[in-house]
């Protein structure tokens, strides 16, 4: 896939919200914990962001529905500009919704984590009928429905595309922003994200994308020896001292993380998505 296409519809996606607070109402909805068993009537609250300020409920006007990501809802709905800016156009009614196990919607409270018991109905195919059935509460009561347009991004996008593919009688379109629906094993190589991931570095400087290569090996030979460990754990102010081959692989698996997230927030704008970063942050 080309990260060229992907930082586009990244930038369609989730726009500059350095200067902007949207606004919201918070609501919540009854759900089922399990939708697809008749051996439990248990229920939570699905938490949903709701703006009808420009959407006339009895005209049919559209809704533009995102579908929740896994994290708190409300950073969501404060990084996707692109539903708020079209919204007035359209007339219509922008909703986020919370996947569950995420945020506020927990269907077990704190022990939401705690056993597999509780967290086995962590999966996209439960968060997707809860989406069905909120988009059912906005439309009642309509003479005549309003259609609805699905929108995320990433694991968002996922589920906005699989609700259009496996909803089609409630979801009239979707837009799924850097959405990989076909990252699962056997339909795609697994080291294909991070080729992604090292294009980008490589659009910004081809020596950027050597240097990190090189860097690995260069990480190993200084902390072979306690001394090493010693001197990278001074010069590069960990917040704890490096002691064994474990420290060393999870100080690894950290940078993995922040260059892999510099990537996926590369945007020609400033950004506040998942920390405040300046325009193109690989390049700076």
């Amino acid at each position: 896939m080309n990260v060229a296409i992907i930082l586009v519809l990244c930038v369609f996606a989730v726009l500059p919200t350095l200067a902007i607070k949207y606004t919201s109402d918070i609501k919540y909805l009854d759900v089922p914990v399990d939708h697809f068993s008749f051996t439990s009537n248990a229920t939570f609250r699905l938490r949903y962001l709701q703006n009808a300020t420009h959407w006339l409920k009895h005209k049919a006007q559209p809704i533009f529905f995102y579908t929740g990501n896994e994290g708190d809802i409300e950073m969501f709905a404060q990084n996707t500009g692109f539903m708020w800016e079209i919204a007035p156009e359209f007339g219509a009614l922008v909703v986020f919704a919370e996947h569950r196990y995420y945020g506020q919607s927990l269907p077990f409270g704190n022990k939401s984590y705690t056993d597999p018991k509780y967290v086995g109905y962590l999966t996209s195919q439960q968060a997707l009928a809860d989406y069905v059935l909120l988009i059912s509460h906005l439309q009642r009561d309509q003479d005549r429905p309003s259609p609805v347009i699905a929108f995320g991004g990433s694991y968002g996008g996922m589920l906005a595309a699989y609700l259009r593919m496996k909803y089609p009688h409630m979801v009239a379109g979707a837009i799924a922003a850097s959405a990989p629906i076909f990252q699962f094993s056997g339909l795609t190589p697994c080291e294909v994200f991070y080729r992604v991931v090292t294009s980008a570095y490589n659009s910004a400087s081809i020596e950027c994308a050597a240097s990190i290569r090189k860097s690995w090996a260069e990480i190993n030979n200084i902390t072979s020896s306690d001394a090493g460990k010693s001197w990278l754990s001074t010069n590069w102010k960990l917040c704890k001292p490096l002691k064994t081959a474990d420290n060393v692989k999870d100080l690894k698996s950290w940078l993995v993380d922040v260059y892999t997230n510099l990537a996926m927030i590369n945007y020609p704008y400033p950004s506040n998505f998942l920390v405040p970063v300046p325009a193109r942050p690989i390049s700076v």
